[in-house]
Protein backbone atom coordinates (compact mmCIF):
# COMPACT_ATOMS: atom_id res chain seq x y z
CA UNK A 1 0.00 0.00 0.00
CA UNK A 2 1.37 3.42 -0.71
CA UNK A 3 2.38 6.14 2.52
CA UNK A 4 -0.44 8.98 2.83
CA UNK A 5 1.41 11.50 0.60
CA UNK A 6 2.03 9.22 -2.05
CA UNK A 7 -1.64 7.62 -2.05
CA UNK A 8 -2.91 11.92 -1.93
CA UNK A 9 -0.61 12.40 -4.68
CA UNK A 10 -1.91 9.75 -6.87
CA UNK A 11 -5.63 10.15 -5.91
CA UNK A 12 -5.29 13.85 -7.35
CA UNK A 13 -4.02 12.39 -10.41
CA UNK A 14 -6.63 10.30 -10.91
CA UNK A 15 -9.29 13.19 -10.46
CA UNK A 16 -7.46 15.24 -12.98
CA UNK A 17 -7.46 12.48 -15.58
CA UNK A 18 -11.15 12.04 -15.47
CA UNK A 19 -14.05 13.80 -14.35
CA UNK A 20 -16.20 11.35 -12.34
CA UNK A 21 -14.74 8.21 -10.26
CA UNK A 22 -17.08 5.76 -8.57
CA UNK A 23 -15.75 5.30 -4.39
CA UNK A 24 -15.50 1.55 -5.61
CA UNK A 25 -13.26 2.17 -8.04
CA UNK A 26 -10.99 4.84 -6.29
CA UNK A 27 -10.65 2.39 -3.35
CA UNK A 28 -9.45 -0.29 -5.71
CA UNK A 29 -6.99 2.00 -7.61
CA UNK A 30 -5.41 3.09 -4.29
CA UNK A 31 -6.31 -0.53 -2.62
CA UNK A 32 -7.31 1.27 0.15
CA UNK A 33 -10.94 0.73 2.49
CA UNK A 34 -13.67 3.55 1.59
CA UNK A 35 -13.67 4.65 5.18
CA UNK A 36 -9.65 5.94 4.06
CA UNK A 37 -10.59 6.85 0.77
CA UNK A 38 -13.18 9.38 2.52
CA UNK A 39 -10.35 10.68 4.53
CA UNK A 40 -8.06 11.31 2.13
CA UNK A 41 -10.61 13.14 0.09
CA UNK A 42 -11.23 15.28 3.14
CA UNK A 43 -7.40 15.89 3.25
CA UNK A 44 -7.55 17.02 -0.54
CA UNK A 45 -10.60 19.46 0.51
CA UNK A 46 -8.25 20.70 3.17
CA UNK A 47 -5.29 21.77 0.97
CA UNK A 48 -8.35 23.46 -1.26
CA UNK A 49 -9.35 20.95 -3.81
CA UNK A 50 -12.79 21.45 -4.72
CA UNK A 51 -13.78 17.46 -4.29
CA UNK A 52 -17.80 16.77 -5.11
CA UNK A 53 -19.06 13.74 -3.88
CA UNK A 54 -22.36 12.20 -4.09
CA UNK A 55 -24.08 9.21 -1.71
CA UNK A 56 -25.35 6.21 -2.39
CA UNK A 57 -25.08 3.03 -4.53
CA UNK A 58 -23.84 4.51 -7.29
CA UNK A 59 -22.05 7.52 -5.61
CA UNK A 60 -18.83 8.77 -5.79
CA UNK A 61 -16.05 12.09 -6.44
CA UNK A 62 -15.41 14.42 -8.71
CA UNK A 63 -12.97 17.61 -9.08
CA UNK A 64 -14.97 20.75 -9.48
CA UNK A 65 -14.16 24.04 -10.43
CA UNK A 66 -13.00 26.42 -7.92
CA UNK A 67 -12.14 29.95 -6.55
CA UNK A 68 -8.30 29.31 -7.73
CA UNK A 69 -5.99 27.27 -10.04
CA UNK A 70 -5.03 24.39 -8.31
CA UNK A 71 -1.53 22.50 -8.36
CA UNK A 72 -1.55 20.10 -11.46
CA UNK A 73 -0.12 16.65 -12.04
CA UNK A 74 1.23 15.65 -15.50
CA UNK A 75 2.90 12.58 -16.88
CA UNK A 76 6.17 13.32 -18.53
CA UNK A 77 4.50 13.05 -21.85
CA UNK A 78 2.08 15.76 -21.12
CA UNK A 79 4.86 18.27 -19.51
CA UNK A 80 6.86 18.19 -22.78
CA UNK A 81 3.65 19.17 -24.88
CA UNK A 82 2.94 21.96 -22.40
CA UNK A 83 6.25 23.25 -22.70
CA UNK A 84 6.29 23.09 -26.32
CA UNK A 85 2.98 24.50 -26.69
CA UNK A 86 3.93 27.19 -24.33
CA UNK A 87 6.67 28.00 -26.45
CA UNK A 88 4.77 28.49 -29.25
CA UNK A 89 2.19 30.47 -27.64
CA UNK A 90 4.93 33.13 -26.89
CA UNK A 91 4.56 34.33 -30.17
CA UNK A 92 1.09 33.43 -30.98
CA UNK A 93 -1.44 35.83 -32.91
CA UNK A 94 -3.44 35.81 -29.65
CA UNK A 95 -2.43 39.36 -27.88
CA UNK A 96 -2.11 39.46 -24.24
CA UNK A 97 -1.17 35.97 -24.02
CA UNK A 98 2.69 35.95 -25.07
CA UNK A 99 3.85 37.13 -21.81
CA UNK A 100 1.82 34.84 -19.57
CA UNK A 101 2.67 31.96 -21.86
CA UNK A 102 6.40 33.09 -21.07
CA UNK A 103 6.25 32.84 -17.65
CA UNK A 104 4.56 29.94 -17.37
CA UNK A 105 7.33 28.38 -19.28
CA UNK A 106 10.13 29.74 -17.08
CA UNK A 107 7.79 28.06 -13.93
CA UNK A 108 8.15 24.52 -15.95
CA UNK A 109 11.54 24.19 -16.86
CA UNK A 110 12.96 25.35 -13.61
CA UNK A 111 11.78 22.27 -12.02
CA UNK A 112 11.88 19.81 -15.23
CA UNK A 113 13.85 16.72 -14.49
CA UNK A 114 17.24 16.46 -16.49
CA UNK A 115 15.69 13.87 -18.76
CA UNK A 116 12.72 15.92 -19.88
CA UNK A 117 14.81 19.30 -20.24
CA UNK A 118 17.12 17.42 -22.81
CA UNK A 119 13.74 16.46 -24.94
CA UNK A 120 12.11 19.99 -25.00
CA UNK A 121 15.58 21.45 -25.52
CA UNK A 122 15.82 19.26 -28.67
CA UNK A 123 12.57 20.21 -29.56
CA UNK A 124 12.87 24.13 -29.37
CA UNK A 125 16.31 23.52 -31.16
CA UNK A 126 15.14 22.08 -34.15
CA UNK A 127 12.08 23.11 -34.79
CA UNK A 128 11.33 26.64 -36.22
CA UNK A 129 8.46 28.37 -35.62
CA UNK A 130 7.04 30.83 -39.01
CA UNK A 131 7.20 34.55 -38.27
CA UNK A 132 3.72 35.68 -37.57
CA UNK A 133 2.85 38.32 -40.07
CA UNK A 134 -0.97 38.39 -39.02
CA UNK A 135 -2.45 41.34 -36.82
CA UNK A 136 -2.77 39.54 -33.29
CA UNK A 137 -6.49 38.50 -31.66
CA UNK A 138 -6.83 39.27 -28.15
CA UNK A 139 -7.06 36.66 -25.64
CA UNK A 140 -10.10 37.93 -23.92
CA UNK A 141 -12.39 38.28 -27.39
CA UNK A 142 -11.23 34.78 -28.23
CA UNK A 143 -12.17 33.63 -24.98
CA UNK A 144 -15.46 35.11 -24.95
CA UNK A 145 -15.85 33.94 -28.53
CA UNK A 146 -15.71 30.74 -27.83
CA UNK A 147 -17.54 30.57 -24.98
CA UNK A 148 -20.69 31.91 -26.94
CA UNK A 149 -20.38 28.95 -29.44
CA UNK A 150 -20.03 26.37 -26.56
CA UNK A 151 -23.25 28.20 -25.01
CA UNK A 152 -25.04 28.90 -27.67
CA UNK A 153 -24.97 32.39 -26.82
CA UNK A 154 -25.69 35.28 -29.60
CA UNK A 155 -23.08 38.09 -29.55
CA UNK A 156 -23.03 41.81 -31.01
CA UNK A 157 -19.88 43.58 -31.99
CA UNK A 158 -18.68 45.82 -34.67
CA UNK A 159 -17.15 44.56 -37.85
CA UNK A 160 -14.53 46.05 -40.35
CA UNK A 161 -14.80 44.25 -43.49
CA UNK A 162 -12.09 44.24 -46.27
CA UNK A 163 -12.94 47.31 -47.62
CA UNK A 164 -12.60 49.67 -43.71
CA UNK A 165 -16.52 50.19 -43.66
CA UNK A 166 -17.74 48.98 -39.99
CA UNK A 167 -20.75 47.70 -39.23
CA UNK A 168 -22.59 46.36 -36.06
CA UNK A 169 -23.27 42.72 -36.57
CA UNK A 170 -25.36 40.55 -34.51
CA UNK A 171 -24.68 36.64 -34.90
CA UNK A 172 -25.33 33.29 -33.64
CA UNK A 173 -21.57 32.24 -33.30
CA UNK A 174 -21.13 28.62 -34.22
CA UNK A 175 -17.35 27.60 -34.14
CA UNK A 176 -13.57 29.22 -34.46
CA UNK A 177 -11.41 27.99 -37.02
CA UNK A 178 -7.66 28.61 -36.84
CA UNK A 179 -5.76 28.60 -40.08
CA UNK A 180 -2.45 28.62 -38.92
CA UNK A 181 -2.43 32.54 -39.51
CA UNK A 182 -5.65 34.19 -38.19
CA UNK A 183 -8.46 33.22 -36.52
CA UNK A 184 -12.09 33.33 -37.95
CA UNK A 185 -15.67 32.77 -36.31
CA UNK A 186 -17.87 30.60 -38.34
CA UNK A 187 -21.59 32.42 -37.21
CA UNK A 188 -24.98 32.77 -38.39
CA UNK A 189 -25.41 36.48 -39.26
CA UNK A 190 -29.21 37.47 -38.02
CA UNK A 191 -29.40 40.61 -39.97
CA UNK A 192 -28.37 38.93 -43.16
CA UNK A 193 -30.14 35.84 -42.93
CA UNK A 194 -26.97 33.89 -43.68
CA UNK A 195 -23.84 32.20 -42.88
CA UNK A 196 -20.78 34.37 -42.27
CA UNK A 197 -16.69 34.19 -41.87
CA UNK A 198 -15.92 37.01 -39.72
CA UNK A 199 -11.83 37.51 -38.98
CA UNK A 200 -11.48 37.67 -35.38
CA UNK A 201 -8.98 40.63 -35.56
CA UNK A 202 -11.09 42.81 -37.70
CA UNK A 203 -13.85 43.01 -34.42
CA UNK A 204 -13.92 46.22 -33.13
CA UNK A 205 -13.86 46.88 -29.21
CA UNK A 206 -15.65 44.61 -27.01
CA UNK A 207 -18.26 41.94 -27.82
CA UNK A 208 -21.97 42.26 -26.24
CA UNK A 209 -23.92 38.34 -25.33
CA UNK A 210 -27.63 38.09 -26.36
CA UNK A 211 -30.07 35.34 -25.65
CA UNK A 212 -29.58 32.26 -26.15
CA UNK A 213 -30.21 30.18 -29.42
CA UNK A 214 -30.86 26.60 -31.19
CA UNK A 215 -28.07 25.99 -32.99
CA UNK A 216 -28.71 25.43 -36.85
CA UNK A 217 -27.25 23.22 -39.42
CA UNK A 218 -23.69 23.62 -39.75
CA UNK A 219 -22.58 25.00 -44.02
CA UNK A 220 -20.16 22.37 -44.31
CA UNK A 221 -18.93 19.31 -42.35
CA UNK A 222 -15.35 20.24 -42.90
CA UNK A 223 -15.12 23.88 -41.71
CA UNK A 224 -11.50 24.06 -42.31
CA UNK A 225 -12.07 23.71 -45.57
CA UNK A 226 -15.42 25.93 -45.50
CA UNK A 227 -13.30 29.04 -43.99
CA UNK A 228 -10.68 28.57 -46.42
CA UNK A 229 -12.72 28.41 -49.53
CA UNK A 230 -14.73 31.46 -48.42
CA UNK A 231 -11.13 33.50 -47.64
CA UNK A 232 -9.74 32.53 -51.07
CA UNK A 233 -12.77 34.19 -52.25
CA UNK A 234 -12.64 37.25 -50.36
CA UNK A 235 -9.26 38.68 -51.64
CA UNK A 236 -9.35 41.38 -54.79
CA UNK A 237 -6.54 39.49 -56.47
CA UNK A 238 -7.38 35.54 -57.37
CA UNK A 239 -5.74 32.79 -59.54
CA UNK A 240 -5.73 28.85 -61.01
CA UNK A 241 -2.02 28.06 -61.38
CA UNK A 242 -1.17 25.04 -62.89
CA UNK A 243 1.66 23.61 -60.77
CA UNK A 244 3.99 20.64 -62.37
CA UNK A 245 3.75 18.35 -59.79
CA UNK A 246 1.10 15.85 -57.94
CA UNK A 247 -1.06 17.33 -55.34
CA UNK A 248 -0.14 14.89 -52.97
CA UNK A 249 3.86 16.22 -53.61
CA UNK A 250 2.41 19.63 -53.30
CA UNK A 251 -0.41 19.58 -50.31
CA UNK A 252 2.34 19.90 -47.33
CA UNK A 253 3.24 23.12 -49.11
CA UNK A 254 0.07 24.02 -48.89
CA UNK A 255 -0.82 28.05 -47.87
CA UNK A 256 -4.14 27.35 -45.39
CA UNK A 257 -6.22 29.77 -47.84
CA UNK A 258 -5.47 27.78 -50.89
CA UNK A 259 -7.57 24.94 -52.45
CA UNK A 260 -5.91 22.11 -54.78
CA UNK A 261 -7.42 19.96 -57.69
CA UNK A 262 -5.68 17.01 -58.30
CA UNK A 263 -5.30 16.95 -62.52
CA UNK A 264 -3.25 13.65 -62.68
CA UNK A 265 -0.14 12.07 -61.28
CA UNK A 266 2.28 14.81 -62.33
CA UNK A 267 0.63 17.84 -61.87
CA UNK A 268 -2.74 19.66 -60.45
CA UNK A 269 -4.92 23.22 -59.92
CA UNK A 270 -3.45 25.39 -57.25
CA UNK A 271 -6.08 28.28 -56.38
CA UNK A 272 -5.29 31.09 -54.38
CA UNK A 273 -6.38 34.59 -53.20
CA UNK A 274 -4.14 37.36 -51.87
CA UNK A 275 -4.38 41.46 -51.53
CA UNK A 276 -1.48 41.48 -54.30
CA UNK A 277 -0.77 39.76 -57.83
CA UNK A 278 2.91 40.74 -56.19
CA UNK A 279 2.03 38.61 -52.95
CA UNK A 280 0.92 35.45 -55.60
CA UNK A 281 3.67 35.52 -57.73
CA UNK A 282 5.99 35.17 -54.42
CA UNK A 283 4.00 32.97 -53.13
CA UNK A 284 4.29 30.01 -55.93
CA UNK A 285 8.04 31.22 -55.98
CA UNK A 286 7.58 29.49 -52.21
CA UNK A 287 5.80 26.43 -53.05
CA UNK A 288 8.90 25.03 -54.86
CA UNK A 289 7.62 23.54 -58.22
CA UNK A 290 7.65 24.04 -61.57
CA UNK A 291 4.15 26.05 -62.91
CA UNK A 292 2.03 27.18 -65.71
CA UNK A 293 0.36 30.58 -65.52
CA UNK A 294 -1.43 32.40 -68.38
CA UNK A 295 -3.68 34.35 -66.42
CA UNK A 296 -4.56 37.52 -65.77
CA UNK A 297 -2.36 39.32 -67.43
CA UNK A 298 -1.04 41.38 -64.12
CA UNK A 299 -0.12 37.54 -61.97
CA UNK A 300 1.58 36.90 -65.47
CA UNK A 301 3.73 40.47 -65.54
CA UNK A 302 4.52 39.97 -61.87
CA UNK A 303 6.17 36.40 -62.26
CA UNK A 304 7.97 37.59 -65.29
CA UNK A 305 9.47 40.88 -63.16
CA UNK A 306 10.31 38.47 -60.22
CA UNK A 307 11.49 36.22 -62.82
CA UNK A 308 14.24 38.75 -64.41
CA UNK A 309 15.05 40.56 -60.16
CA UNK A 310 16.15 36.37 -59.74
CA UNK A 311 18.25 36.71 -62.79
CA UNK A 312 19.90 39.50 -61.88
CA UNK A 313 20.96 39.02 -58.54
CA UNK A 314 22.20 35.37 -59.29
CA UNK A 315 24.40 37.11 -62.23
CA UNK A 316 22.16 35.65 -65.37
Amino acid sequence: MLGTSARLLRLLSLFQGRRYWSGTELAERLEVTSRTLRRDVDKLRELGYPIQSTSGVEGGYQLGAGATMPPLLLDDDETVAVAIGLRWAASSTVEGVEEASVRALAKIERILPPRLASRVAALQTVVVAPARGAKSVDARTLSAVAAACRDCESLRFRYEDHSGKTSARRVDPLRLVYTGRRWYLVAWDSDRSDWRTFRMDRMQGRVALGARFTQREPPARDLAAYVSRGVWNAPPCRARIRLMASAEAVSAHLPSVATIEAVDEQSCIFEMGAATYASLAMQLVWMGVDFEVREPAELVEEVRRIGERFGKASGA
